[in-house]
């Protein structure tokens, strides 16, 4: 292979698509962008992950006693997991291909308790989800998504404030004639957590209760009343209920190019859709491939949704168990040991705007391709998954053979950056695996952005990696 002296990679590269990958791109992100608006929580993002692998030739992997080469499979964990793979020709002991990203973003959450009225108003208590600047969640439109399981298992599906015609919700903040004080607090002060509840109305119920008693809060009760009329649900529901306020923001192109792709949740559903575009597209790789999306890494990958789970280890057990006439650990070890795996996530970019958060030499730009990170973590590298060389040789190699435009860099200045992927937990199973994915500005605000090369690449390469020879 030759050799150019210079590393060029961390550029801007829109002049260098051709027509032809510019008219892809351009569809791709058009397919991402209706996406993420039908999929703005991780059980949305399932539920439509599986209606777009059964459209795409994939069975539930309970159906199958045995799998072959070539055969297309899937599992949903809990409603809040996907994890599909397509049956390679060698061996699965010889290692499997993973591509791994998490379909969870920031946003609040309903408390169990969460309705109250307060002033003549009526609100919902939230409690917000991973890592935010809680000031910029005040005064945006906000929608309501999610589920109501009641006592009988009959599960309720809640969205409202998406459509047009809906109503709209939002937290309110303090009007700037009276925030003298507010504006003197630093930025982390000044919206306090128990501050972020949702505006829900103020109109007041005009009767008596169910058993004829007067009603002490009418704004409450009104907003109780509309929704047992329409969900039939109860307060006592909301106990067994998972609703989350998102931003009600459509996904939309920025800029008067439109070069890029502002929207809610690009962390780190623009790297989940292009592992799940990606994994479906393949027809019979040498190796088997694996896109595993996984919840929770917004708050440490806990729980039995996250990739610290065993739900991983589980299901590649019954997939080695219908593809080898048989389970063993001893197998599943040394599937695990001869495993490799792109850890899909976002990583920040340049942003001009505030040049002194970045090491110039080292952050990878918007619309320079796809963002290699070989290591994250803080300060010291700590809490860091740091891939080996030779790993980072055969995804040079990958992607330069595959035409992939790429970059590299890490999360910030040594001693001011720093974050985390599921990257150190898929090493904890003894997989090689480094972070692959796509730069963004404004990261877990409620509008982030993404250069529609970035967003492209990100399934090329995610592909380009499925379909490895070696």
């Amino acid at each position: 292979m030759s050799k150019t002296l210079l590393n060029k990679n961390n550029n801007n590269k829109f002049s260098e698509l051709t027509a032809a990958e510019a008219k892809s791109m351009n569809a791709y992100c058009e397919d991402y962008k209706a996406f993420l608006d039908k999929a703005k929580t991780e059980r949305e993002f399932a539920h439509e992950a599986g209606k777009y692998l059964e459209d795409n030739g994939f069975k539930p992997l309970e159906s199958k006693d045995k799998l072959k080469p070539g055969d297309r499979v899937y599992t949903i964990n809990r409603g809040k997991g996907v994890l599909a793979a397509v049956i390679g020709a060698r061996p699965i002991t010889e290692g499997v291909t993973i591509v791994g990203a998490h379909i969870d973003s920031p946003r609040l959450d309903l408390k169990p308790n969460p309705l109250y009225e307060d002033g003549h108003f009526a609100f919902f208590k939230t409690h917000y989800y991973g890592g935010i600047k809680k000031y910029q969640w005040t005064t945006v439109p906000l929608a309501l998504h999610g589920v109501a399981t009641l006592e009988d298992g009959t599960q309720i599906k809640i969205s409202v404030g998406e459509k047009d015609g809906d109503p709209t919700f939002m937290v309110t903040d303090l009007l700037i004639h009276f925030a003298k004080d507010q504006m003197q607090k630093k930025l982390i002060e000044a919206i306090p957590g128990e501050s972020l509840n949702i505006i829900l109305g103020n109109a007041e119920y005009d009767g008596k209760d169910d058993e004829g008693e007067e009603i002490k809060e009418k704004v409450k009760y009104n907003i109780l009343k509309l929704l047992s009329d329409k969900y039939d649900i109860c307060e006592e529901d909301f106990i067994s209920a998972e609703i989350e306020a998102v931003p009600a923001y459509k996904a939309k192109d920025l800029g008067l190019d439109r070069s890029m792709v502002a929207a809610y949740g690009h962390d780190d559903r623009v790297c989940s859709y292009g592992a799940l575009r990606a994994v479906a597209d393949l027809n019979r790789p040498t190796h088997t491939a694996v896109c595993l999306l996984v919840d929770k890494e917004e708050i440490g990958s806990v729980g039995n949704t996250g990739m610290r789970s065993r739900y991983f280890e589980n299901t590649l057990a019954k997939i080695i168990d219908k593809r080898e006439d048989g389970y063993s650990d001893l197998k599943l070890r040394e599937t695990m040991s001869n495993s490799v795996c792109i850890s899909a996530d976002v990583c920040a970019a340049f942003d001009p705007g505030w040049p002194e958060a970045a090491e110039k030499h080292n952050i990878p730009v918007i619309n320079g391709g796809l963002g290699v990170m070989k290591y994250s973590g803080s300060g010291g590298k700590s809490g860091a998954s740091d891939a080996g060389a030779e790993l980072m040789a055969k995804l040079r190699k990958i992607f330069n053979e595959g035409g992939i435009k790429w970059q590299a860099g890490e999360l910030g200045k040594v001693d001011g950056g720093g974050g985390g992927t599921i990257a150190g937990f898929v090493a904890n199973l003894d997989i090689e695996v480094v972070d692959v994915g796509v730069p963004l500005l404004s990261m877990h605000s409620p509008y982030e952005s993404a250069g529609k090369l970035d967003i492209y690449m990100a399934y090329k390469g995610y592909k380009a990696f499925f379909d490895r020879k070696d």
